[in-house]
This record gives structure tokens, sequence and C-alpha cells, in this order.
């Protein structure tokens, strides 16, 4: 099997995407940035006044009749960053509750599509030597003191990174992580590996 991958991949050549140095390939349009003014009710809240908020925001598309997408992958808001981290950062994950879909599109970003490693973000199986603590999913009591501890683990300087509405408001599941204050927030119902991959190199202070 070894030798068969390597094979195609000498016959495509390179198949990694020049993202973000240049625009996404194929963007979707669900998840991204949502213009407009609308009166419609929102299930979860995301408009308000007619202002949309992507805390809290599932992309259902219940709105679309007045809002539209933009396919701007650039969801996400940085709060902190730190100079050491930005020639490699090493993430340790926590899935405190969610639905799967945001652990599926965070690993995405270390396939050969979108090849993480090569702007020096890598995994981390213990928060020993981890920079950073990302979590997805909603708050519980069982999972509380377990974050706080994994947290305390790592050794400082050290960030937290929340990614999804639930984590970020509670989505429709549940409550925001709401003890530890978060360094990035990278919004979607789940996010897309564009969005996720952008918001990583960002925070590292580094360029693509």
């Amino acid at each position: 099997m070894s030798n068969q991958w390597f094979l195609k991949g000498l016959k495509k050549g390179i198949v990694t995407e020049k993202f973000p140095k240049y625009d996404p390939e194929k963007p979707p349009i669900r998840p991204s940035i949502l213009k407009g003014t609308s009166n419609f009710e929102c299930p979860v809240g995301a408009l308000n006044e007619n202002k949309w908020n992507p805390n809290k925001c599932i992309f259902c598309d219940r709105c679309s009749s007045d809002m539209h997408f933009t396919g701007n992958q650039k969801l996400f808001k940085i709060n902190r960053k730190i100079s050491t981290f930005k020639h490699s950062l090493y993430i340790y994950i926590i899935d405190s509750g969610t639905c799967g879909a945001c652990n599926i599109e965070f690993l995405n970003i270390f396939s050969p599509q979108y090849d993480a490693n090569r702007y020096g973000i890598f995994l981390t199986n213990t928060p020993r030597n981890a920079d950073v603590l990302l979590i997805m999913g909603v708050e519980s009591e069982r999972m509380k003191p377990i974050l706080e501890l994994t947290y305390e683990a790592i050794p400082e300087p050290k960030q937290i990174i929340q990614v999804g509405t639930c984590a970020i408001s509670g989505g429709i599941i549940g409550s925001k992580i709401s003890f530890l204050k978060p360094d990035a927030l990278i919004f979607g119902c789940p996010p897309s590996p564009y969005t996720i991959l952008e918001a990583l190199i960002e925070l590292k202070g580094d360029k693509p």
C-alpha cells in the first residue's frame, strides 16, 4: 500500500494547496462570513438587532432570504499572540462534548491537502509538551476538572483556543466553556479547515 501511495504521488505531483498564501481553491459557502441584515428570529440568537453574531451562529441557512454567505473563511478572532510560538506550535486537543464534526475538520488540516506541519503546527499526545490547549465542545461538570488539570499541566507560556460554536457559546446542545479565558476563537459549526489553519498561523504570528 505504501508503494502505491508513493507512486501515485509521483504521478499526480504536489497536491497540497498554496493556501493561505493564495486564496482557497474550493472554499465552502457554509460556513463563511455572513453579510446583510434580517429581522428573522434566529433559533440560536445569532441575529440581534439586525446584526450577525458569529459566536452563536450554527450556519443553518434559515436566514438566507435576507442574509448571504460570502465564502470568506476568516471566521476567527485572535485575542492574544505569543511570539515564542512563531517557529512551532504544539497543540493538545480535548473534546469536552461535541457531535464530532469539529474534530474531523480540525484533523483535516494535517492531511496532504492542507499540510499544517509545513507551518510548524503539530499535535502532541501529552499536555506536558503542549503550547496550546485546544477545546471543542460544550462545558459540563464532569469535564470541567479535567480541563482545569490539563491546562495546569501545560507549561508557561501557554494559550487556549476554543473551536466551534459549542465551545464558544454552547450551540444548541449545552453551555459555553466559561471558566478558561480563550486566546483565540475559531467560529463555525463546524469551522472549515481553511479557517482553522489560517487562525493557527495568525496565532503563531507567522507569515504564510
